[in-house]
């Protein structure tokens, strides 16, 4: 039985359990209406809920908060952790739009994820990933010092290394997020999904300009590693387990080791998440 096959045997899919559509402007009220209920059911996480995400007023404030929380150690405390969130934040709001933007596709594309507010609070790949937008902002600002510690902290807490250079789009999905790694000079393009242990690398023998080119709505599956200056084209699919060391075509899918094309992929497969090929 093939993967595509077994995965249309084991269950519903995305599309028949995930009805809400939300704007950007309409998430932040529902992620509060999401912890209020949460908080109202589960009595003892009422505290937590609170402290949060309801007693602030925008997604921004809050999630400087859960973000510097999260970060603290004892060389940098939560104050000092928020304030540096909030002035990239105000600076560059585009950041804000981004994490809005990547709650969104965790909840269209993760079957385990039955609420907006969820991944905000609990998963990893989500905060990871706003972790090193603001690394990202402060690379780009001549901050490097504490860009890389940021990356540091954030490889410490989540498991999860990206270089504070990395340039990544929005409605960006890092599943499950345990042992991803991501090179300085990779581009992560719009609506792409990377799963749990996969590698943008290079290939050890480059400087310079070195590491791979997500392009917009490609899948990146478990385990699979991308290595060098090389491109994973437009809703490309790379399965799991392969070591791709040459370009991947628009809608190609590859697979194995080393990676080789095995048959087209149907549109979006970053959004579709069918991890299967024939």
């Amino acid at each position: 039985m093939t993967q595509k096959r077994a995965r249309k045997k084991s269950g519903k899919t995305m599309s028949s359990t995930k009805v809400v559509k939300l704007a950007h402007h309409q998430t932040w009220p529902r992620m509060r209406t999401e912890a209020s209920a949460a908080a109202g059911k589960e009595p003892a996480l009422a505290s937590f809920l609170h402290a949060n995400v309801l007693n602030h007023q925008t997604f921004e404030d809050a999630l400087s908060y859960r973000l510097a929380h999260k970060l603290a150690d004892a060389d940098m405390n939560a104050l000092l952790w928020r304030e540096i969130f909030l002035e990239a934040y105000r600076k560059e709001p585009a950041i804000v739009e981004a994490g809005l933007a990547d709650i969104i596709a965790v909840y269209e594309r993760d079957p385990a994820c039955n609420a907006f507010v969820q991944p905000f609070l609990y998963f990893k790949g989500y905060l990871s990933l706003q972790s090193q937008r603001v690394a990202n902002w402060l690379w780009r600002h001549d901050r490097r010092p504490l860009a890389l510690y940021l990356q540091s902290r954030m490889s410490e807490l989540f498991q999860v290394d990206i270089h504070p250079a990395t340039k990544i789009g929005k409605g960006v999905f890092i599943d499950h997020a345990t042992g991803v790694v991501i090179g300085e000079t990779a581009v992560i393009e719009d609506d792409v999904s990377i799963l749990q242990n996969v590698t943008l690398g290079g290939t050890g023998k480059e400087v310079g300009d070195r590491h791979p080119k997500i392009r917009r709505g490609a899948l990146i599956s478990v385990g699979a590693k991308v290595l060098g200056n090389i491109e994973v084209g437009e809703n490309a699919k790379v399965a799991a387990g392969s070591v791709v060391l040459h370009p991947v075509k628009a809608g190609c899918t590859v697979a194995g080791v080393p990676a080789r094309p095995v048959g087209d992929c149907a549109k979006s497969p970053a959004i579709s998440m069918d991890q299967g090929f024939d």
